[in-house]
């Protein structure tokens, strides 16, 4: 058993699920370019960067563009979806995540967010969870992407705790192996077949204690 001081906390997919506004920016793109994107083809894109998910999408829909023309691509995908992400409310927490990270807060444990979005300030603002957190590491304050623990070992950093006393959530196996990758503990948020490489794997954090915690 560790002594765990510190929870850090991926967003998309384990505090709030925004998969699907990211899926309708990305099939609208897809659309206007005349071809069609499937929730299939959205799952390989989970952990992975804007940019990166661009020439995914155009790679499978046999088109090619220019450097600058996927940057307008990506900029326009980037502003339907960050409309639609304005409108979250509370209600679009997952269940139980609240509850766990209070729960982790009143037993003294630091909190971070470690998320690819560069987006998750308005997220938290929306959903009115900002306070619950020490420290907001995203992809502004970060270059490298999962599996490299840079998001994760700056969010250590800012709470001031040995990495080996920091537990990840995480719902991508990148971010799970970013989490080996930075001497942390894991918890997986969905099935094992995928996060088996995680310390322990659950399907939310309605069905995370501060016990199970205590066992990591």
């Amino acid at each position: 058993m560790s002594i765990i001081k510190a929870c850090i906390f991926d967003l998309d997919g384990v505090i709030v699920d925004t998969a699907v506004y990211h899926y309708k920016a990305w099939k609208r793109l897809a659309n206007e370019l005349g071809f069609d994107f499937s929730e299939e083809a959205n799952e390989k894109l989970k952990g992975v960067s804007r940019v990166r998910s661009l020439e995914l999408i155009l790679q499978w829909g046999g088109i090619a563009k220019t450097k600058a023309e996927q940057e307008e691509l990506a900029t326009k995908k980037n502003a339907w979806y960050v409309d639609m992400i304005s409108h979250m409310t509370p209600a679009e927490i997952l269940p139980g995540a609240k509850e766990f990270v209070e729960a982790c807060r009143e037993a003294g444990l630091k909190i971070a967010l470690g998320s690819a979005s560069k987006n998750s300030g308005m997220i938290l603002e929306k959903v009115g969870i900002t306070n619950l957190f020490d420290a907001v590491i995203d992809g502004n304050k970060v270059s490298k992407a999962k599996p490299d623990p840079e998001v994760f070992l700056k969010g250590a950093e800012a709470l001031n705790v040995p990495p080996a006393e920091c537990v990840v959530f995480e719902d991508a196996i990148a971010g799970i192996e970013a989490a080996i990758n930075g001497g942390m503990k894991s918890v997986g948020i969905g099935s094992p077949d995928v996060l088996g490489k995680a310390d322990l794997v659950i399907s939310g954090l309605n069905e995370m204690s501060l016990e199970k915690l205590n066992t990591l």
